[in-house]
């Protein structure tokens, strides 16, 4: 696939391992004490013996009981991906948009959207009752399928063509998303997603903001690691 110039660009990024240098459900199971069942069922779900709705309902339920307050201490400890910032500044220089799609959870991405200003956000939704976590959530699953939907929708609703979405991910359930973007970029990535992606990049984000400018930024990122 070729990148083209994006004089207007969408840029639609994960957040676990991506956005952020945490996996949400780690922190919330470590508020919880349930870090080593998260861990196990994480663990089967990347042997093949789930696929990610039931990894995820199976490990949210391990948390059945805890306080709504883990929230804000799991959101604590969230650390940025470096280079975000300035990848969402020099989008919005641009006139562009920013996105976050995540397989985790509103709970500790809206916060997060709050501080770095992101246009779209979206994540799977905690249930709580009675200021307790149920071990279930609301609401549709974020799976692959729903976060490439994701990037079309905002896409679509900003009125700027497929053609000037970029998608930055890490796993497989990003690779769907990854098909529908003009450029998709790998970062920090699984063997299967750099294989895949147009173009990987590793520990800063900001080692993005080239690749938008089109072929010139590829050829300028080429070999870094």
């Amino acid at each position: 696939m070729t990148a083209t110039p994006l004089p207007r660009p969408l840029v639609v990024l994960d957040c676990d391992s991506t956005t952020i240098q945490d996996e949400v459900i780690e922190l919330l199971a470590d508020a919880a004490g349930t870090r080593a069942l998260v861990a196990e069922i994480t663990e089967r779900a990347m042997r093949g013996e789930l696929d990610f709705a039931e990894s995820l309902r199976e490990r949210v339920a391990t948390l059945s009981g805890t306080p709504e307050a883990v929230f804000e201490q799991a959101y604590r400890r969230v650390r940025k991906t470096p280079g975000v910032e300035a990848l969402i500044a020099h989008v919005h220089a641009r006139g562009g948009l920013v996105g976050v799609v995540s397989g985790g959870f509103h709970e500790v991405l809206d916060p997060l959207a709050a501080d770095l200003e992101l246009d779209h956000w979206r994540a799977n939704r905690l249930e709580v009752v009675d200021g307790a976590l149920t071990g279930r959530t609301v609401g549709p699953i974020i799976d692959a399928e729903a976060k490439a939907a994701a990037l079309r929708e905002w896409a679509d609703a900003a009125g700027i063509p497929l053609a000037a979405t970029v998608a930055i991910g890490d796993g497989a359930n990003d690779l769907r998303m990854m098909e529908v973007a003009a450029l998709s970029i790998a970062f920090n990535a699984k063997p299967i997603v750099r294989e895949r992606a147009d173009v990987a990049i590793e520990h800063d984000l900001s080692r993005a903001i080239p690749l938008l400018d089109g072929l010139d930024g590829l050829d300028a990122l080429d070999g870094l690691g």
